[in-house]
């Protein structure tokens, strides 16, 4: 039935974990294995351990391949990883596909995995029908900071929780990319709005690296599809803790406010790659937030763990519940009509 269908974006959180509690756990190898809100997988190979990562993209058009790594490199990060090595598997559509663009999007991957320091290793490229956009998989290996592993699940009640730069940097620029001619942006504004990948850009490596090297963090993830909330909300989850959130203390990207209003686009569950959740001992967060200021990567602090149960959004001083946004709100705009 048309009812039972799901919606677009990631699987509702009952579902994923009902499918999850049904997976066995008894390899001893593996450090961290599939969790609602742990970013990637840590695999003990004698005495090293390994962090691997896969992550497709489905929205964007535009510069595929540096979402495409950037995003997979994130979530590599924020188990405490160095981004080493990627798999990239390219589908693409029938009809639509020239040599030229296969030759650009490669290029495109070449300069994307310099930039971030990866090393491509292989993957897979086809011509393929069913799809009217190109899709790209990766999958990514790193190998463990000095730092050792840091899990969403070790939040704990006390723990401040930090975010650096702004929301939503990655459903901003998407939309000024995909739809420039809706969204009533002067030339100078838009190519602006459209450069919010790069600067303040959607990798969140450096920022994981710095509030590392400060000491006292617990657990770290980075907001990507359903956004802040939905970041926020599978943290809560992997570690058992509520949070208490003040609405005031998060900051919007430049153009957010002036781009996401033309498809009544709510930031906190939008495409959000590009800033970083950071919980951290409550003693550490004014040096997590001055060694960021020091590199340039806005930061605030944005709320507290607690051990009651459920997210307390604080908007203009009165409590509410954290917004729940079961499609990424990016998906209006795709669904539109004439999109």
């Amino acid at each position: 039935m048309a009812d039972d269908t799901l919606p677009l974006g990631k699987l509702p959180v009952p579902l994923l974990r009902q499918f999850l509690n049904g997976l066995p756990g008894d390899n001893p190898d593996v450090v961290v294995g599939p969790g609602i809100g742990e970013d990637a997988a840590v695999i003990r190979f004698g005495e090293t351990m390994l962090v691997f990562k896969t992550d497709p993209i489905t929205f964007a058009v535009d510069d595929i391949a540096w979402y495409l790594v950037t995003i997979n490199a994130n979530d590599i990060a924020c188990m405490g990883g160095i981004p080493e090595y990627l798999l990239v598997t390219f589908l693409l559509p029938q009809g639509s596909t020239t040599p030229q663009s296969a030759q650009a999007l490669f290029s495109s991957l070449t300069s994307a995995c310099e930039r971030n320091a990866v090393t491509l290793v292989g993957g897979h490229t086809e011509i393929t029908r069913g799809i009217d956009r190109p899709i790209a998989i990766g999958f990514m290996v790193g190998t463990l900071s000095q730092h050792g592993v840091i899990r969403s699940s070790d939040a704990r009640p006390g723990d401040a929780i930090l975010l650096s730069k702004g929301i939503p940097i990655e459903a901003t620029s998407l939309l000024a990319r995909e739809f420039p001619g809706k969204l009533g942006l002067d030339d100078a504004a838009l190519r602006r709005a459209q450069n919010l990948i790069y600067d303040p850009g959607i990798s969140i490596t450096r920022d994981a690296l710095i509030a590392l090297s400060c000491g006292g963090v617990t657990a770290m993830h980075d907001p990507t599809e359903g956004g802040l909330a939905t970041g926020l909300s599978e943290l809560s989850s992997a570690s058992g803790c509520g949070m208490e959130v003040h609405g005031e203390s998060i900051r919007l990207v430049d153009l957010a406010e002036k781009i996401l209003p033309a498809f009544s686009i709510d930031p906190l569950g939008a495409l959000a790659s590009g800033s970083l959740i950071v919980c951290c001992r409550s003693e550490s967060a004014e040096a997590i937030l001055a060694a960021w200021d020091q590199a340039g990567i806005p930061g605030t602090r944005i709320g507290t763990v607690t051990a009651a149960p459920g997210i307390i959004l604080y908007r203009d001083g009165k409590p509410g519940p954290l917004p729940v946004f079961p499609a990424d709100e990016i998906t209006k705009a795709f669904s539109a009509p004439g999109s």
